[in-house]
């Protein structure tokens, strides 16, 4: 579609914005999520360097604007990022600054700037969306549904873990560090559903922290770095932004990093996004912990997804999908999908198996958040008597870790 213009009822106009939109951009950013000259000053950034942060994003993003008259009144924005599905580098979007002045809400042109930037998606062989929802029953409406977790605990300093210990040793280094982006570009190889950040995404990734955000690796004794953690100690406490390893005694340094602090904190928090309760591998596993929805997501093209999904290696099913999708026509329909030898097919061939779901049901299911089992018993899977634990016998388990926020 390029950059070509399109009205779209009432006479609103569509379009993808430039960076000459820049001004009209940040003015909306700010409006509709409330950020203040105050608040800005408080984060550290200076003057308009918050506006001038975004210009890359215009320049690298595909982002669609709904203008009245001149005005942009509404936005949607996806960053272009390739995802780990199941040992599969995927091209996704990343949805983010979605936006719209609320004098304009109710007037449909969210969901019309939402299905032009996934039909451009589509074109661009970008089978998967994400995105951090404002509204999950509004996105859920649309076809999206939960895929990942977030678990914030907070420990006293008592309950840290004080007998662990590994070989080798942990080094603080500028965030700069060519092992800190390689050591995640490690991580996102080796496990399903974590994002290979690019340039636009590191960014991001540093966008509001303070100047005093520590990066601490933990190398082995033969110097090999394993794993990650940042953080911040403020007033008395330990902010753990994230923390990635590669194997057990990377883990097990880490944790032992953190106790060395113990003398200097009261407590520690942080967040994991690995599905698991960190409770049950502690000594004094009485934390507290909290656990909400993450990221949801939706399959954009389902044949295209298909084609690049794996499966269980001894698999050898042909599976008809009855799907229905409430934005994307061309989902709508019946996919015949083969699952043999750890690999996907589109097919002609008799379908062994017939089970009916939404594209929500179906973007859950295949991404791991949910077992067939769970979504059956949920009345969101639709089939013969047993269908559910035939469709569990093909698929891969293992729930998404998704840790960045875009």
């Amino acid at each position: 579609m390029g950059t070509a213009e399109s009205k779209e009822g009432e006479g609103y106009t569509i379009r993808k914005l430039t960076t000459g939109d820049l001004d009209q951009y940040n003015a909306l950013l700010r409006y509709a999520f409330q950020v203040t000259e105050q608040d800005l000053a408080m984060a550290g950034w200076r003057d308009d360097e918050i506006k001038q942060s975004k210009f890359p994003v215009l320049e690298r993003a595909d982002i669609w604007g709904c203008y009245d008259g001149e005005e942009l009144v509404s936005q949607f924005a996806v960053y272009p990022l390739e995802m780990n599905i199941y040992n599969k580098k995927c091209s996704i979007g990343f949805v983010t600054s979605v936006s719209t002045y609320p004098e304009y809400s109710g007037k449909g042109i969210m969901k019309m700037l939402m299905k032009r930037s996934l039909q451009h998606m589509r074109e661009r062989h970008q089978s998967l969306a994400l995105l951090n929802p404002y509204s999950i029953p509004l996105y859920r409406r649309r076809g999206w549904e939960i895929i990942s977790n977030k678990i914030s605990y907070r420990i006293r300093d008592c309950q840290i873990p004080s007998k662990v210990k590994a070989p080798g040793h942990v080094r603080r280094v500028d965030w700069s560090n060519s092992d800190f982006k390689k050591l995640h570009m490690r991580f996102a190889s080796q496990t399903h559903g974590c994002l290979y950040r690019n340039a636009l995404a590191w960014e991001e990734y540093w966008r509001w922290d303070e100047d005093d955000t520590v990066v601490a690796i933990y190398y082995s004794a033969a110097d090999e770095p394993l794993g990650y953690m940042v953080y911040l100690l403020k007033e008395d406490i330990m902010h753990i932004k994230e923390m990635i390893y590669l194997n057990r005694e990377a883990q097990k340094g880490l944790w032992e990093y953190i106790h060395a602090h113990d003398s200097m904190i009261d407590e520690v928090r942080g967040n994991t996004y690995y599905n698991e309760p960190v409770a049950f591998d502690m000594d004094d596993g009485d934390i507290r912990e909290t656990i909400r929805p993450y990221i949801m997501g939706r399959i954009v093209d389902v044949g295209q997804f298909f084609e690049k999904y794996s499966c269980q290696p001894s698999a050898d099913m042909c599976i008809a999908f009855d799907i229905e999708d409430p934005l994307l026509e061309w989902n709508n329909g019946t996919f015949r999908v083969l699952f043999q030898g750890g690999q996907c097919f589109l097919t002609d061939r008799e379908a062994d198996l017939h089970v009916s779901m939404n594209i929500s049901t179906l973007t859950t299911l295949l991404l791991g958040y949910k077992t067939a089992a769970q979504l059956w018993r949920m009345e969101r899977i639709q089939g013969k008597e047993g269908a559910a634990g035939l469709l569990d016998d093909v698929l891969l388990h293992e729930p998404p870790y998704i840790s960045d926020y875009i």
